[in-house]
């Protein structure tokens, strides 16, 4: 080595070259990170090129077939799809045929209204299966009690409203008068109607301490059900008006 750090064994015919850097025709392609990312990825791609034939193979030795696509399982459910009627007359003919015959038709009418009494007759008694989901639940029970044991204004509002109209048309001179009485009649219905939304609220809170049930919606579906002509509500009442609830 010399003092310069020239290693002698380099040492050439006269001497160093000048700057001491000998000339090197050829490229030193040297490892980077990415190309051993790259060849590492394609070892990949092949492993798995190479497994998914084997992988196939196995699955379908397995079951002996393919997996059948859902289009082709439900056609052979079904059966074989019939053509398409070619006239008219063919179309009308399979259609009574899949309707069947006339008496048929008859005993399938008859069961389904034989089916609708009997579900109206079970709503109409109060089975909590067949009732509409606004009369559901026992909260809903206690406040159709509550106003059907008992008389109210409010139940009086038809009946009242048809005579006093019926007297306007009789009598052009009694429109005033009628005009007065329904304003009188319907300021004592709002304030009946006040005071029983806030009582079924007060018994229901008492009865059912945590029922989420109440409020103004409660109130009302009480006022409503106490407008009604007693005869005309569904469910139909199970106390007597002046029964203890």
């Amino acid at each position: 080595m010399y003092g310069d750090g020239r290693d002698p064994a380099f040492r050439c015919e006269g001497g160093f070259p000048p700057g001491g850097v000998f000339p090197y025709s050829g490229r030193v392609k040297l490892l980077r990170r990415g190309d051993s990312d790259n060849s590492d990825k394609r070892d990949v791609e092949v492993a798995e090129s190479s497994t998914a034939p084997e992988a196939e193979s196995a699955e379908q030795a397995g079951k002996g077939r393919p997996t059948p696509k859902r289009r082709d399982a439900e056609a052979r459910r079904r059966g074989p799809v019939a053509p398409a009627p070619l006239t008219a007359k063919e179309a009308r003919a399979r259609k009574k045929a899949t309707r069947g015959s006339k008496e048929e038709r008859k005993v399938a009418a008859a069961e389904r209204r034989a089916t609708a009494a009997e579900r109206r007759a079970r709503m109409l008694a109060g089975e909590d299966k067949y009732l509409l989901p606004r009369d559901k639940g026992p909260v809903r029970a206690y406040v159709r009690d509550i106003v059907d044991a008992r008389r109210n204004l409010v139940g009086l509002f038809m009946p009242l409203a048809l005579v006093l109209i019926m007297a306007m048309f009789v009598s052009p001179a009694l429109q005033a008068i009628v005009t007065l009485a329904m304003l009188i009649m319907m300021m004592f219905m709002a304030i009946e109607g006040v005071w029983l939304g806030r009582k079924i609220n007060n018994q229901v809170r008492e009865r059912f301490p945590d029922t989420p049930d109440g409020g103004f919606k409660l109130g009302w579906y009480a006022f409503v059900r106490a407008s009604q002509i007693r005869k005309l509500r569904a469910p139909k009442p199970r106390v007597r008006p002046g029964d203890a609830i």
